[in-house]
C-alpha cells in the first residue's frame, strides 16, 4: 500500500501527518516505510540529517540504477519504521516520478510519502510531487479548514481519495464545506494541540506519538 500526504499550501501539516500515520502503521507488526519527498522529516523524527543519497539521487540516476537500490538509501527510525531520506539534490526528472511510485507500491511494507505541497506550477519539482500524489494508492489531502488552503486544493485538477483535516477553535468553516470543496471524504479530524507541536518542534514523533494524534489518524491508517 502506497500512501501519500500532501498539502495546496505550505505549513498545513502534511509532514506530520505522514510521520504520524507511519508510526502508525508500523505498529500493526508488518513494519512500514516513510519516504521523504519534503525534506522535512529528520527534523520532526529527530534524526540527524542524513549525509547520504536519497530520492532525488535514485531519480537523477535514471533507468541504470536498480530498483532494489532505493533499499539501500534507508535509515532507521526505530524498530519497524524506516526513513528513505530525500536527498541532496534539486527534485527533479518526473519522468521517473511513476516508476518510483510503483517500486514503493510494489513494496511489502505500507510505505507512507511526505509529497510536501502540490501546485499548479510548471516545473520539474512540481511535476514529482504531482505524480507522487496522484500515484498513491491512498492520496490523502492534509488541510486545515482554511479558505485560501481548500481553495487552492479545490483548483487543482488532482482529487485526493480522502482528507485529512485539522482542526482549530474559531473557523468558520468545518468538515462538510471541505468535503465540497475537495470532492472527497474527511476521513480524520486531527486538533491543533499545543502537544502536537512540542513533539514535531522538539523531533519527538520518531519515538513517540502524543495520544490524540495517534487516535485521530487510526481511521486514516
Amino acid at each position: 500500500m502506497l500512501v501519500s500526504c500532501w498539502s495546496a499550501k505550505g505549513g498545513s501539516g502534511a509532514t506530520v501527518v505522514a510521520a504520524a500515520l507511519a508510526a502508525v502503521l508500523a505498529r500493526r507488526g508488518e513494519g512500514a516505510l516513510l519516504v521523504d519527498a519534503a525534506g522535512d522529516l529528520p527534523a520532526v523524527l529527530g534524526l540527524s540529517a542524513p549525509d547520504g543519497p536519497g530520492v532525488t539521487e535514485w531519480l537523477s540516476a535514471g533507468a541504470a540504477v536498480p530498483a532494489d537500490a532505493l533499499g539501500r538509501l534507508e535509515v532507521p527510525v526505530r524498530p519497524g519504521l524506516r526513513l528513505l531520506p530525500r536527498g541532496a539534490m534539486a527534485l527533479a526528472h518526473p519522468d521517473r516520478a511513476e516508476v518510483l511510485a510503483a517500486v514503493l507500491a510494489s513494496d511489502d511494507r505500507p510505505v507512507v510519502v511526505d509529497v510536501g505541497t502540490v501546485s499548479a506550477e510548471p516545473g520539474p519539482a512540481a511535476e514529482v510531487a504531482r505524480v507522487l500524489a496522484a500515484s498513491a494508492t491512498r492520496s490523502l489531502l492534509v488541510t486545515r479548514a482554511c479558505y485560501l488552503s481548500i481553495a487552492r486544493a479545490g483548483r487543482l485538477p488532482l482529487r485526493p481519495s480522502g482528507v485529512v483535516l485539522l482542526t482549530e477553535r474559531g473557523r468558520a468553516l468545518g468538515r462538510p464545506d471541505v468535503e465540497d470543496a475537495v470532492g472527497a471524504p474527511v476521513l480524520a479530524e486531527v486538533a491543533v494541540e499545543p502537544e502536537v507541536a512540542r513533539a514535531a518542534d522538539s523531533g519527538l514523533l520518531g519515538r513517540r506519538l502524543p495520544r490524540g494524534l495517534e487516535r485521530a489518524l487510526r481511521r486514516a491508517a
